[in-house]
């Protein structure tokens, strides 16, 4: 069974808090939003899907950029213990949310979510399940589409990706060696995978006990290629303090962009 806390945001039917009707014949594309961690290198008492950018939580601004970018459902998993909290949180985005329990590890999370939607009559409909981080509040919506588009193509694991633009050097036995910068990419979230092969594959690294970083390496486990998408820098993760200030800063920044031609503005968002 899942752990389901609550739903909340009916986007389309009834008041809000209270769960949404699904549309006749709509096949939902649905995001799992990973907000259960504890935040320990951030410091302070709140969790950082918790914090406020200007108004709002990152968890909030994430599900909203998700939904901008055609999700159409989220499960968001939290620490449990926090459900009023995030209930309060995540008020008014335009979809639908459940809340589910989290569980020790990243990977276990993802995997209880992963859950609500194979026990939910509407949500397993999905032919694609979407991961993001709630500590990525800022993700454009062209991030999430190119997502959806690989999947819809075909592809059974995709993540957006940016170049690595600082040069590198890896620790090798008597020192250190310069590694090609050219061959690396950075991995940003939210990574999309095929319904119902992620389910599948899910169940199987909980079987064995095995743990991966990310969702598509879950998959490539089992021999499924991975297909990279263009990344934007703008999708940075809420890691430490300093990062929080600068998610402020481009929150003004896009919030101030219709006030003016901002065309320079709008190319730095598409990156």
């Amino acid at each position: 069974m899942s752990s389901e806390i609550d739903a909340v945001n009916p986007g389309r039917a009834g008041g809000a808090g209270l769960p949404a009707q699904p549309e006749a014949g709509r096949t939902p594309i649905v995001a799992i939003v990973v907000a259960a961690g504890l935040g320990r290198r951030f410091g302070g008492t709140k969790p950082k899907p918790l914090l406020r950018i200007l108004g709002k939580t990152s968890a909030f601004l994430a599900v909203e950029g998700l939904a901008a970018g055609g999700v159409t459902d989220a499960v968001v998993v939290i620490n449990g213990a926090l459900g009023k909290a995030y209930k309060a949180a995540l008020r008014g985005l335009p979809i639908p949310v459940k809340l589910v329990a989290g569980g020790d590890s990243r990977q276990q999370s993802v995997t209880n979510g992963m859950r609500a939607i194979s026990e939910d009559p509407h949500l397993n409909r999905t032919e694609m399940v979407l991961i993001h981080d709630a500590v990525r509040p800022l993700q454009p919506a062209f991030v999430t589409e190119g997502v959806v588009s690989a999947l819809v193509q075909g592809a059974q694991a995709v993540a957006p990706a940016i170049p690595v633009v600082d040069t590198i050097r890896q620790d090798v036995e008597g020192g250190n060696a310069l590694v090609d910068r050219n061959t690396l990419h950075a991995i940003q979230t939210p990574q999309g995978l095929a319904w119902p092969l992620a389910w599948e594959c899910y169940r199987q690294l909980a079987e064995q006990g095995q743990e991966f970083t990310d969702d598509v390496s879950c998959l490539e486990h089992f021999g499924h290629k991975v297909v990279l998408v263009p990344g934007s820098k703008v999708g940075m993760k809420i890691t430490e303090p300093a990062d929080l200030t600068i998610a402020k800063a481009l929150v003004k920044v896009r919030a101030g962009v219709g006030h003016h031609s901002g065309k320079r503005l709008r190319r730095f968002f598409r990156r």
